[in-house]
Protein backbone atom coordinates (compact mmCIF):
# COMPACT_ATOMS: atom_id res chain seq x y z
CA UNK A 1 0.00 0.00 0.00
CA UNK A 2 1.50 3.02 -0.68
CA UNK A 3 2.13 5.39 2.26
CA UNK A 4 0.26 8.45 0.68
CA UNK A 5 -2.76 6.86 0.17
CA UNK A 6 -2.69 5.04 3.80
CA UNK A 7 -3.20 8.85 5.12
CA UNK A 8 -5.67 9.81 3.03
CA UNK A 9 -7.91 6.19 3.84
CA UNK A 10 -7.11 7.25 7.61
CA UNK A 11 -8.28 10.95 7.36
CA UNK A 12 -11.62 9.96 5.25
CA UNK A 13 -12.23 7.92 8.31
CA UNK A 14 -11.52 10.39 10.63
CA UNK A 15 -13.72 12.98 9.17
CA UNK A 16 -16.69 10.30 7.81
CA UNK A 17 -16.64 7.48 11.20
CA UNK A 18 -17.84 4.81 8.75
CA UNK A 19 -16.77 4.11 5.04
CA UNK A 20 -17.26 0.83 2.52
CA UNK A 21 -14.25 -0.21 0.07
CA UNK A 22 -16.85 1.75 -2.44
CA UNK A 23 -16.68 5.21 -1.22
CA UNK A 24 -13.04 4.96 -0.80
CA UNK A 25 -12.73 3.79 -4.45
CA UNK A 26 -14.12 7.02 -5.38
CA UNK A 27 -12.57 9.07 -3.31
CA UNK A 28 -8.69 7.69 -4.59
CA UNK A 29 -9.49 6.95 -7.97
CA UNK A 30 -8.48 3.35 -7.57
CA UNK A 31 -10.80 0.29 -7.86
CA UNK A 32 -13.22 -1.31 -4.86
CA UNK A 33 -10.78 -4.24 -5.01
CA UNK A 34 -7.37 -1.80 -4.29
CA UNK A 35 -9.82 -0.12 -1.81
CA UNK A 36 -10.69 -3.14 0.49
CA UNK A 37 -6.74 -4.72 0.19
CA UNK A 38 -5.80 -0.69 1.32
CA UNK A 39 -8.29 -1.45 4.42
CA UNK A 40 -7.18 -4.73 4.90
CA UNK A 41 -3.29 -3.37 5.17
CA UNK A 42 -4.66 -0.79 7.84
CA UNK A 43 -5.71 -3.57 9.64
CA UNK A 44 -2.75 -5.73 9.52
CA UNK A 45 -0.29 -2.79 10.36
CA UNK A 46 -2.40 -3.29 13.66
CA UNK A 47 -4.03 0.31 13.03
CA UNK A 48 -7.56 -0.24 14.99
CA UNK A 49 -9.74 -0.42 11.71
CA UNK A 50 -12.64 -3.63 11.65
CA UNK A 51 -15.04 -4.21 9.01
CA UNK A 52 -19.16 -4.08 9.87
CA UNK A 53 -20.79 -6.78 7.40
CA UNK A 54 -24.41 -6.35 6.22
CA UNK A 55 -26.68 -3.33 5.38
CA UNK A 56 -25.11 0.31 6.46
CA UNK A 57 -21.54 -1.36 7.53
CA UNK A 58 -18.68 -0.77 6.25
CA UNK A 59 -15.24 0.21 7.79
CA UNK A 60 -14.56 1.98 10.90
CA UNK A 61 -12.05 3.16 13.56
CA UNK A 62 -12.32 1.43 16.68
CA UNK A 63 -13.57 3.89 19.06
CA UNK A 64 -16.83 5.31 17.61
CA UNK A 65 -18.60 6.29 14.77
CA UNK A 66 -16.78 9.50 14.55
CA UNK A 67 -13.35 9.16 16.04
CA UNK A 68 -10.32 11.14 15.42
CA UNK A 69 -6.90 9.87 15.32
CA UNK A 70 -6.52 10.68 18.91
CA UNK A 71 -7.83 6.77 18.83
CA UNK A 72 -5.07 5.48 18.28
CA UNK A 73 -2.81 3.92 21.06
CA UNK A 74 0.92 4.24 21.16
CA UNK A 75 1.39 1.07 19.83
CA UNK A 76 -1.09 1.39 16.48
CA UNK A 77 0.54 4.94 15.88
CA UNK A 78 4.24 3.62 15.79
CA UNK A 79 2.94 0.86 13.40
CA UNK A 80 1.62 3.61 11.41
CA UNK A 81 4.26 5.36 11.24
CA UNK A 82 6.88 2.71 10.72
CA UNK A 83 4.42 1.45 7.74
CA UNK A 84 4.72 5.14 5.95
CA UNK A 85 7.97 5.97 7.18
CA UNK A 86 10.66 4.50 5.00
CA UNK A 87 8.45 6.10 2.05
CA UNK A 88 9.09 9.74 3.54
CA UNK A 89 12.67 9.84 2.42
CA UNK A 90 12.11 9.68 -1.02
CA UNK A 91 8.78 11.23 -1.14
CA UNK A 92 8.08 14.69 -0.31
CA UNK A 93 4.32 14.37 -0.51
CA UNK A 94 4.70 11.45 1.87
CA UNK A 95 7.02 13.43 4.83
CA UNK A 96 3.99 16.25 4.29
CA UNK A 97 1.25 13.79 5.29
CA UNK A 98 3.34 12.56 7.86
CA UNK A 99 4.35 15.93 9.40
CA UNK A 100 0.16 16.53 9.51
CA UNK A 101 -0.82 13.16 11.29
CA UNK A 102 2.00 14.18 14.00
CA UNK A 103 0.33 16.87 14.33
CA UNK A 104 -3.07 15.50 14.76
CA UNK A 105 -1.94 12.73 17.55
CA UNK A 106 -1.90 13.26 21.25
CA UNK A 107 0.80 15.16 22.62
CA UNK A 108 1.87 11.91 24.24
CA UNK A 109 2.31 9.84 21.35
CA UNK A 110 4.19 12.31 18.95
CA UNK A 111 7.75 11.70 20.53
CA UNK A 112 7.27 8.13 19.58
CA UNK A 113 5.64 8.39 15.89
CA UNK A 114 8.56 10.75 14.98
CA UNK A 115 10.85 8.11 16.20
CA UNK A 116 9.02 5.40 14.93
CA UNK A 117 9.12 6.76 11.00
CA UNK A 118 12.80 7.76 11.68
CA UNK A 119 13.49 4.01 12.97
CA UNK A 120 13.78 2.21 9.12
CA UNK A 121 15.63 2.92 6.04
CA UNK A 122 15.23 1.01 3.09
CA UNK A 123 17.98 0.61 0.86
CA UNK A 124 17.12 -1.25 -2.34
CA UNK A 125 20.59 -1.36 -3.92
CA UNK A 126 22.44 -4.68 -3.46
CA UNK A 127 26.42 -4.50 -2.44
CA UNK A 128 28.74 -2.99 -5.01
CA UNK A 129 25.25 -2.26 -7.17
CA UNK A 130 24.57 1.15 -8.85
CA UNK A 131 21.50 2.87 -6.88
CA UNK A 132 18.74 2.84 -9.97
CA UNK A 133 16.80 6.47 -10.52
CA UNK A 134 12.94 5.86 -10.59
CA UNK A 135 11.91 6.23 -14.68
CA UNK A 136 10.45 9.92 -15.07
CA UNK A 137 7.84 7.64 -17.34
CA UNK A 138 6.55 5.87 -13.88
CA UNK A 139 4.31 8.93 -12.76
CA UNK A 140 3.07 9.47 -16.12
CA UNK A 141 1.85 5.97 -16.18
CA UNK A 142 0.67 6.20 -12.31
CA UNK A 143 -1.35 9.09 -13.41
CA UNK A 144 -2.94 7.31 -16.60
CA UNK A 145 -3.47 4.11 -14.46
CA UNK A 146 -5.63 6.28 -11.52
CA UNK A 147 -7.39 8.48 -13.98
CA UNK A 148 -8.32 5.74 -16.06
CA UNK A 149 -7.02 6.97 -19.35
CA UNK A 150 -6.15 4.69 -21.90
CA UNK A 151 -1.97 4.81 -22.97
CA UNK A 152 -0.51 5.48 -26.75
CA UNK A 153 2.80 3.59 -26.31
CA UNK A 154 6.48 3.12 -28.63
CA UNK A 155 7.95 -0.15 -26.92
CA UNK A 156 11.18 -0.69 -27.52
CA UNK A 157 11.27 -4.65 -26.00
CA UNK A 158 13.93 -6.84 -27.67
CA UNK A 159 12.88 -6.22 -31.89
CA UNK A 160 12.04 -3.60 -33.29
CA UNK A 161 10.37 -0.91 -31.62
CA UNK A 162 6.24 -1.14 -31.96
CA UNK A 163 3.50 0.97 -31.38
CA UNK A 164 0.12 0.00 -29.48
CA UNK A 165 -2.77 1.94 -27.43
CA UNK A 166 -3.27 0.10 -23.99
CA UNK A 167 -5.29 0.14 -21.01
CA UNK A 168 -2.82 0.71 -18.22
CA UNK A 169 -4.26 -1.69 -15.18
CA UNK A 170 -1.71 -1.21 -12.44
CA UNK A 171 2.29 -0.31 -12.03
CA UNK A 172 4.99 -2.71 -9.92
CA UNK A 173 7.89 -1.57 -8.61
CA UNK A 174 10.24 -4.99 -8.13
CA UNK A 175 13.58 -4.52 -7.06
CA UNK A 176 13.67 -1.28 -8.43
CA UNK A 177 13.03 -2.39 -11.90
CA UNK A 178 9.75 -1.06 -12.76
CA UNK A 179 6.78 -3.09 -14.81
CA UNK A 180 3.16 -1.95 -16.19
CA UNK A 181 0.93 -4.62 -16.32
CA UNK A 182 -1.57 -3.70 -19.06
CA UNK A 183 -4.41 -4.53 -20.86
CA UNK A 184 -4.26 -4.75 -24.90
CA UNK A 185 -5.95 -6.25 -28.09
CA UNK A 186 -4.22 -9.76 -27.17
CA UNK A 187 -5.06 -10.09 -23.57
CA UNK A 188 -3.00 -8.79 -20.55
CA UNK A 189 0.60 -8.16 -20.99
CA UNK A 190 3.48 -7.35 -18.93
CA UNK A 191 5.81 -3.97 -19.86
CA UNK A 192 9.09 -3.22 -18.68
CA UNK A 193 8.86 1.02 -17.89
CA UNK A 194 12.84 1.67 -19.06
CA UNK A 195 11.87 -0.15 -22.02
CA UNK A 196 9.17 2.45 -23.22
CA UNK A 197 10.29 4.64 -25.14
CA UNK A 198 7.33 7.43 -25.56
CA UNK A 199 3.76 7.24 -24.22
CA UNK A 200 0.93 9.51 -24.82
CA UNK A 201 -2.14 9.44 -22.40
CA UNK A 202 -5.30 9.57 -24.30
CA UNK A 203 -8.02 11.38 -23.76
CA UNK A 204 -9.94 7.55 -23.83
CA UNK A 205 -11.58 5.57 -20.98
CA UNK A 206 -9.29 3.09 -20.24
CA UNK A 207 -11.01 -0.44 -18.97
CA UNK A 208 -10.39 -2.27 -16.53
CA UNK A 209 -11.85 -6.07 -15.70
CA UNK A 210 -14.21 -5.67 -12.52
CA UNK A 211 -12.26 -8.59 -10.95
CA UNK A 212 -8.89 -7.67 -11.65
CA UNK A 213 -6.24 -7.45 -8.58
CA UNK A 214 -2.77 -6.04 -9.05
CA UNK A 215 -1.16 -8.49 -6.69
CA UNK A 216 -2.96 -11.53 -7.77
CA UNK A 217 -1.89 -10.29 -11.51
CA UNK A 218 1.85 -9.73 -10.40
CA UNK A 219 1.58 -13.17 -8.78
CA UNK A 220 1.01 -14.77 -12.02
CA UNK A 221 3.83 -12.78 -13.98
CA UNK A 222 6.43 -13.95 -11.34
CA UNK A 223 5.54 -17.59 -11.67
CA UNK A 224 5.70 -17.56 -15.25
CA UNK A 225 8.99 -15.85 -15.11
CA UNK A 226 10.48 -18.08 -12.34
CA UNK A 227 9.37 -21.35 -14.16
CA UNK A 228 11.57 -20.04 -17.60
CA UNK A 229 14.41 -19.41 -15.14
CA UNK A 230 14.01 -23.35 -13.65
CA UNK A 231 14.09 -25.35 -16.95
CA UNK A 232 16.70 -26.92 -16.32
CA UNK A 233 18.05 -29.16 -12.47
CA UNK A 234 21.57 -30.19 -11.46
CA UNK A 235 22.09 -32.14 -8.60
CA UNK A 236 25.70 -30.71 -6.69
CA UNK A 237 27.38 -31.94 -3.68
CA UNK A 238 28.89 -29.28 -1.89
CA UNK A 239 30.52 -28.62 1.80
CA UNK A 240 27.94 -28.19 3.97
CA UNK A 241 29.75 -24.25 4.86
CA UNK A 242 28.88 -22.99 1.83
CA UNK A 243 25.12 -23.93 0.79
CA UNK A 244 24.22 -20.18 1.81
CA UNK A 245 26.28 -19.28 -1.25
CA UNK A 246 24.24 -20.85 -3.23
CA UNK A 247 21.00 -19.68 -2.26
CA UNK A 248 22.91 -16.35 -2.72
CA UNK A 249 23.66 -17.28 -6.51
CA UNK A 250 20.39 -19.16 -7.63
CA UNK A 251 17.66 -17.96 -4.91
CA UNK A 252 14.62 -19.76 -4.80
CA UNK A 253 16.04 -22.06 -7.13
CA UNK A 254 18.29 -23.83 -4.55
CA UNK A 255 16.84 -26.63 -2.81
CA UNK A 256 18.55 -29.01 -0.10
CA UNK A 257 18.07 -32.06 -0.79
CA UNK A 258 20.08 -33.94 2.18
CA UNK A 259 23.71 -34.81 3.46
CA UNK A 260 26.14 -37.44 2.59
CA UNK A 261 27.88 -39.76 4.17
CA UNK A 262 30.97 -37.86 3.24
CA UNK A 263 29.08 -34.73 5.04
CA UNK A 264 29.05 -32.73 1.79
CA UNK A 265 25.48 -31.35 1.68
CA UNK A 266 23.25 -32.69 -1.69
CA UNK A 267 21.48 -29.49 -3.39
CA UNK A 268 19.36 -29.41 -6.66
CA UNK A 269 19.82 -25.93 -8.65
CA UNK A 270 17.73 -24.90 -11.63
CA UNK A 271 18.37 -22.30 -14.54
CA UNK A 272 17.34 -21.49 -18.19
CA UNK A 273 19.98 -23.68 -19.54
CA UNK A 274 23.12 -25.75 -18.40
CA UNK A 275 25.49 -23.10 -19.35
CA UNK A 276 23.77 -20.56 -17.13
CA UNK A 277 24.37 -23.46 -14.37
CA UNK A 278 27.82 -24.25 -15.12
CA UNK A 279 29.02 -20.34 -15.48
CA UNK A 280 28.04 -20.38 -11.69
CA UNK A 281 30.15 -23.30 -10.68
CA UNK A 282 32.82 -23.22 -12.61
CA UNK A 283 34.61 -20.27 -10.27
CA UNK A 284 33.99 -23.03 -7.30
CA UNK A 285 37.10 -25.77 -8.96
CA UNK A 286 36.96 -28.57 -7.23
CA UNK A 287 34.88 -27.58 -4.13
CA UNK A 288 31.46 -28.37 -5.71
CA UNK A 289 30.67 -32.04 -7.68
CA UNK A 290 28.00 -32.29 -10.36
CA UNK A 291 26.09 -35.25 -10.36
CA UNK A 292 24.20 -34.95 -13.01
CA UNK A 293 22.99 -33.62 -15.57
CA UNK A 294 25.91 -34.38 -18.37
CA UNK A 295 24.96 -31.56 -19.93
CA UNK A 296 26.31 -29.36 -17.24
CA UNK A 297 29.23 -31.26 -16.50
CA UNK A 298 30.01 -31.28 -20.08
CA UNK A 299 30.22 -27.49 -19.96
CA UNK A 300 31.96 -27.59 -16.94
CA UNK A 301 34.42 -29.41 -19.07
CA UNK A 302 34.64 -27.25 -22.16
CA UNK A 303 35.07 -23.84 -19.59
CA UNK A 304 37.98 -25.64 -17.85
CA UNK A 305 39.97 -26.23 -21.58
CA UNK A 306 38.91 -22.86 -22.30
CA UNK A 307 40.22 -21.37 -19.23
CA UNK A 308 43.45 -24.30 -19.66
CA UNK A 309 43.94 -23.11 -23.14
CA UNK A 310 44.32 -19.90 -22.25
CA UNK A 311 45.87 -19.79 -19.21
CA UNK A 312 48.06 -22.55 -18.82
CA UNK A 313 51.64 -22.95 -19.21
CA UNK A 314 52.82 -23.05 -22.74
CA UNK A 315 54.32 -26.11 -24.32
Amino acid sequence: MRADRLIAVLLLMQARGRVTAADLAGELEVSVATARRDLEALSAAGVPVYPQPGRGGGWSLVGGARTDLSGLTAQEAQALFLLAGPAASVSPQVKSALRKLVRALPDTFRAEAEAAADAVVVDPTGWGERGRDRPPMVDLLQSAVVQRRRVDLTYGGRGEPSRRVVDPWGLVDKDETWYLIAGTDKGRRTFRVERIIAADVLDQTAERPDDFELAAAWDEVVGEVERKRSLLSATVLVPARFVYVLRDQFGRHCHVEGTEADGRTRVRLAAPIALNIAQHLAGWGGLVEVLEPESVRAELARIGRELSDRYGPAE
